[in-house]
This record gives C-alpha cells, sequence and structure tokens, in this order.
C-alpha cells in the first residue's frame, strides 16, 4: 500500500516541480527586466574650485528607456550660483536604453564656499535628485605693492536716454500728418467745381440763356409736360431779372411784375419798347393759365414763347445801364466777403470736426482703459510713470540684496555712532525716494560684530522710531512671515500711518513694508513706503517683493 501510494505522489512531485521552477524562472525575468528599465541619474562638475566670474560646468546624466520623458530643469535653479547658459540635451541611444547629458554652465561673482543644490529630474513624472556638491569662490589676488590703489570714485549722473521720447514724437507727428491731411482734403482744399457749381458762378444774363437753352433740348413738349416746361420758362427770366435788374420778380404776381417794370421804364432805368412789355405780359398770362388752369397750348406756341423769353432777355440786358466803378467794386467787395465766410465756415467745420475726433478718441480710451488710467495717463501720475518705465535688475550691498526696482537704488553715505560701533562693523543703506509720490525704497545690509543672532525687534522697534521722530503718526504694524522664491524665510513688518510729504502742512495717509532677513553675523533689510490706495504704487510693492532675493551665506 506504501509502495502504492509512493508511485503515485512521485509523478505528482516531479509535475509540482517543474511548475516551482518555471514560476521561479519567470519571476527572475521579470526583476531581471524591471532592474533593466530603472532610470539611473548622476551628476559631474569640471572643478570644484574657481575664482570670481569663472564658469564652471555641472552636467546632468540620466540613462533610461527610449520610451521614457525627460524634464531637465530651467531657469536660475542652481541659487546662490548663477546660471549662465543652458546647452542643448545631448542624446546617444542604444538598443532599448539612451543616454542624456545635459550641461549647465554657472559662474559667481561673490567669493566664499557656496552649495550646488541638488537638481530635480523629471523622469516619467516622477521626481530624481542630482548630488549636491560644494564651490569655492576665490578672491582674485592683487599686487597692492606694484599696483597703487585709488579711493572709490563718486557716482557720476547719466543722461536719460531720449530714444522713447523720439518714437512717441513721430508717432504723434504722423497721427498729427494724417489728420492735418485730412482735414485739408476735405475742408480746406478747393474741390473741382461740378457743372451746377461753375454755372451758378456765371452772370445772370449768361446764365439765363445757358438755362433757357437747357430748356430747348429738354422731353418737357415731347412728354406733355407743359406745367413743368412753362413753371421753369418764368423761373429762369424772373430770376435774371431779380439779378440783373434788381427787380423783385420772384415773389410777384404778373401783374405786378410788368407794372414794376414799366414804372423802371418810365423812370429812365430800363430802356424797353412797348411791344417787348406786352409780349412779355402775355407769355406771363399764358404761363399762368397753363400752370393753375390746366390750359395746353400748341407745342409750337410753347417754343416760340421760349424764343420769345430769349428776346426778352438779351433786349433787358441791353438796356440796362453800364455799372459804374462804384457798383463794380462793391461787387467785388460782395464777392471777397462770400468767399472770406465760406473760408471761415470750412475752418470752423474743420477745427469741430478736429475736436469731435479728439472728444471721440478720449471716449474710446476711457471706455478701453478707464478713465483713471487715462487720466493718470495725461496728466502724468508719477507712479505710473516708475511702473510703466524701464526696470533695473540689482544687487546691493554685502551681504547681497537682489531685487528689481523702476530706477537704480543710490548709495547712501552713512557713518556708525560710537554706540553702533559697538556692536556694527558694517553698514551699507541704498535708497530711491520719489518725495512726490511719498514712495521709497531701499536696502540695508549691516555686518555685525562677532557671530551673533541679529535683534529683529529691536531693528523693528528703531524703523518705527524712526517714523515717528520725522512727524508720522497712528502707526498700525502688523507682521507675518515672508518667503522668497529660492525658499530664504524672513519676518514681514507692515502697516499704515500718516505721514509727513515735503511742501505739504497736512500728513498724508501711507503704507509701508520692512522685511528682515539674517544669520549669524549679519542682517538684511528691504524698505518700503508708499501712498495708500495709490495702485500704482501697490503694483510695483508687489513686483519688488516676487523678485527680491538674499544670501543668507557670508
Amino acid at each position: 500500500m506504501q509502495d502504492l501510494n509512493i508511485n503515485i505522489l512521485l509523478p505528482l512531485y516531479y509535475t509540482a516541480k517543474r511548475a516551482l521552477l518555471s514560476v521561479g524562472c519567470i519571476l527572475l525575468v521579470a526583476i531581471g527586466s524591471y532592474a533593466q528599465q530603472a532610470p539611473k541619474v548622476s551628476s559631474t562638475l569640471d572643478t570644484t574650485t574657481i575664482k570670481i566670474g569663472e564658469q564652471i560646468n555641472f552636467t546632468v546624466i540620466v540613462e533610461t528607456d527610449t520610451i521614457s520623458t525627460v524634464v531637465f530643469p530651467d531657469g536660475q535653479t542652481f541659487s546662490p550660483l548663477e546660471t549662465v547658459e543652458a546647452f542643448a540635451t545631448d542624446t546617444t541611444r542604444k538598443e532599448d536604453r539612451m543616454t542624456l547629458q545635459k550641461r549647465y554652465a554657472l559662474t559667481q561673482f561673490d567669493s566664499g564656499l557656496y552649495k550646488v543644490p541638488a537638481q530635480r529630474i523629471e523622469i516619467d513624472g516622477q521626481g530624481y535628485f542630482t548630488d549636491s556638491t560644494q564651490v569655492r569662490v576665490a578672491d582674485v589676488a592683487v599686487d597692492t605693492l606694484a599696483q597703487k590703489m585709488y579711493d572709490i570714485k563718486p557716482l557720476m549722473e547719466v543722461e536719460k536716454s531720449h530714444a522713447d521720447f523720439w518714437k512717441w514724437l513721430l508717432l504723434v507727428l504722423v497721427i498729427l500728418g494724417v489728420l492735418g491731411g485730412l482735414v485739408y482734403w476735405f475742408f480746406i482744399r478747393k474741390k473741382p467745381l461740378t457743372e451746377e457749381e461753375k454755372e451758378a458762378l456765371l452772370p445772370p444774363y449768361d446764365r439765363a440763356l445757358l438755362e433757357l437753352k437747357k430748356l430747348e433740348n429738354s422731353r418737357y413738349l415731347i412728354q406733355d409736360e407743359y406745367k413743368e416746361y412753362y413753371s421753369e420758362l418764368t423761373n429762369i427770366v424772373r430770376s435774371y431779372l431779380e439779378e440783373d435788374a434788381h427787380v423783385t420778380a420772384l415773389e410777384s404776381t404778373t401783374d405786378e411784375l410788368i407794372a414794376k417794370l414799366e414804372m423802371l421804364k418810365d423812370a429812365g432805368e430800363l430802356k424797353l419798347d412797348n411791344d417787348t412789355l406786352n409780349q412779355f405780359r402775355r407769355i406771363l398770362q399764358t404761363a399762368d393759365l397753363v400752370k393753375f388752369a390746366k390750359s395746353k397750348p400748341e407745342t409750337s406756341v410753347a417754343e416760340q414763347d421760349r424764343k420769345a423769353i430769349e428776346e426778352i432777355v438779351i433786349k433787358t440786358h441791353d438796356a440796362l445801364p453800364e455799372p459804374t466803378e462804384e457798383e463794380l467794386l462793391e461787387q467785388a467787395e460782395y464777392q471777397e466777403e462770400l468767399e472770406r465766410k465760406k473760408q471761415k465756415k470750412r475752418i470752423a467745420i474743420a477745427g469741430y470736426s478736429a475736436i469731435g475726433l479728439l472728444l471721440l478718441t478720449i471716449g474710446a480710451s476711457i471706455a478701453y482703459f478707464g478713465f483713471t488710467n487715462v487720466k493718470d495717463t495725461v496728466l502724468g501720475h508719477p507712479t505710473k510713470k516708475l511702473l510703466e518705465g524701464e526696470w533695473v535688475a540689482s544687487t546691493y550691498g554685502y551681504p547681497p540684496v537682489s531685487l528689481e526696482s523702476p530706477k537704480i537704488l543710490r548709495r547712501q553715505e552713512t557713518e556708525l555712532t560710537p554706540d553702533m560701533k559697538a556692536s556694527v562693523q558694517e553698514l551699507q543703506i541704498f535708497m530711491y525716494r520719489d518725495p512726490d509720490a511719498l514712495f521709497t525704497v531701499g536696502t540695508t545690509s549691516t555686518v555685525l560684530v562677532g557671530e551673533e543672532e541679529p535683534n529683529f525687534e529691536a531693528s523693528i522697534e528703531a524703523f518705527i522710531q524712526n517714523l515717528e521722530d520725522k512727524g508720522a503718526k497712528n502707526i498700525i504694524t502688523k507682521q507675518e512671515e515672508f518667503t522668497t522664491l529660492t525658499g530664504v524665510k524672513g519676518i514681514k513688518v507692515y502697516g499704515s500711518g500718516k505721514f509727513p510729504v515735503p511742501e505739504e502742512k497736512d500728513l498724508v495717509q501711507g503704507e509701508y513694508s520692512i522685511i528682515l532677513f539674517g544669520g549669524k553675523g549679519f542682517q538684511q533689510q528691504v524698505i518700503l513706503t508708499w501712498l495708500e490706495n495709490d495702485a500704482y504704487a501697490q503694483q510695483i510693492v508687489d513686483r519688488i517683493l516676487s523678485t527680491l532675493e538674499v544670501k543668507t551665506e557670508i
């Protein structure tokens, strides 16, 4: 029975053993495959000791699969060292593996021992870090015996560049030129006269004959429009008599007009015979019948009436006495006066158009940019000019404080008092102040005697006391932690109060901020003041604080 059981179990044992061996082999292959695909990250420095301003090469080497996505750090991630250039990535492939090499050129302009921070390399969304190393930046040896030393030269005033001014001036001139051209073209220039305007400028006699000729070539009679024909015929002759004979003919009836002509004839001012006047009366009466009684004469009669009116115009013109020199002079002066009035009218239209365009431009600007923005741009708001001007990025003092500001900060001459010399070894102050806008930005770098920790509370009290000594009142103080982009922590003290302004009797409401950093043996401060509710100043302050960096190792 036992031998039977052994004979049955032996095949099962060998089968299970072979299965376990197969599973083990599969696991070993999987583990080997995983070990083969794991990425490797390493870094090298070509040297660990440089002189001020020299460059070192920091190289990151990544070994991973060819299908992996690798993201290298970008920007100033090597602080306190500065990134001069990030070179293109060098890639080599071998089967299903690739090797990436990314080189960075780094430098530093202050002597000391600096730590190159570990860099984060992202591979397929997972972070891998390089090793951190130390670099020593040595001073450049200066032979003070062979080369004479000189004092630091004083600050020199640099004339402000007017390059942007010429661009704006050119733009304004172009706009004014375009506007002037449009005004001249549409309002001032003498436009070519139309045919109707040319006819209107003709003398009354010539104009009447021309209009009668046009009436002869019209289609009124062909289309049986006798009323329009006779209306135009009588208007031509009445207008001529009104202008040339100075008879109020347009508003007179037929009898009244004939009576006026007879009076001129009797007075010897109009030498017309009775037949001409009778013929003129007949034509006017025929016109009245056509216009008011819907009479319809023969076409030949209508044509003969037009010829008769033409002869009446000619006879009237010949019967009129020649104008005297005084009359001609009065006519010339009248024409000149008309031309002056037309010129004034064109200038007025051009002026109103320019004002309208200006108001339209201002209205559109206010609608798009807002009233306050347009007003401050036109009137020149002091902090708006600072905000939109060319900013300066620089480093001030030792220990260094780096920031961007709308103007360069100037070194302030300071002398240590005997009390200060007991605890302060060196004090450097840089400041820019715009008294009109109550805007101030300044930095202080203090090297203490010994390795003692800075007393931030004493510094804050001294700052508040200094404000009160200068006349500030109702100072409100708040405090919170401040952290730079690189992770350096400090203390931010801020608040508001009433501050004195030069040439102003009353105090003005303003705001302030003071940011303090420090460590053993040193302290750094950034001081800001500005007017309350000044949106442009607030934007300046926010931008300065966003770029603020300090070094906490000396």
